[in-house]
């Protein structure tokens, strides 16, 4: 197992693991993100802290789903999903079921993968500040799902919020891709 600083609590250890991997994930490093992800998972599973699984849990999901695990990846957001809901944070649910619902389109499941995005979506919207970016990606998932299911007036409409809210965030590659299907939806 990875070594966590001495002193800290299993929620924190779990939390210290959770930001190395993400780190490591960031920074490319695909076998020690995988492998402070692996270590942050058994640390929950052995204190059964189920918040602090749903959030290791997710954080390997991403990890997998990097190395194109997305049945792997698939498995463990099913799992993270039901944990989220025991917790107090929409914010971690909105966003696990927005990664659930993104494997399942990319494994051609639209019909699943639509309730995930349209919980995110509410949650998102149901939040009295919730981040712009986070929203956006949002927006931007049940934007992709609509366009293929051949939904373009609906498409057309939550691309032009998706465009307005990465433009707010000053995120210019999603403000050209909204953009960008907005024109090939006329």
């Amino acid at each position: 197992m990875i070594a966590t600083e001495a002193g800290d609590g299993p929620r924190e250890a779990v939390e210290s693991l959770f930001q190395r991997g993400m780190g490591a994930r960031r920074e490319g490093r695909p076998d020690e993100a995988l492998r402070h992800m692996q270590a942050a998972v058994a640390l929950a599973r052995e204190h059964d802290d189920p918040v602090a699984l749903a959030r290791a849990l997710h954080g390997r999901a991403n990890v997998e789903r990097d190395r194109g695990r997305r049945d792997l990846a698939l498995r463990l957001y099913r799992e993270a999903v039901p944990l989220c809901r025991q917790g107090d944070d929409p914010l971690a649910l909105a966003h696990t079921v927005r990664h659930l619902g993104d494997v399942l389109r990319e494994l051609g499941d639209l019909a699943e993968a639509e309730p995930c995005y349209a919980e995110a979506l509410a949650l998102y919207r149901a939040h009295p500040s919730p981040p712009t970016l986070d929203l956006a990606n949002a927006v931007r998932r049940m934007a992709i799902l609509r366009e293929a299911l051949g939904e373009n007036e609906h498409a057309r409409a939550l691309w032009r919020e998706a465009g307005a809210l990465y433009r707010e965030v000053g995120i210019e590659a999603g403000v050209s891709e909204s953009s960008t299907h907005l024109v090939g939806l006329r």
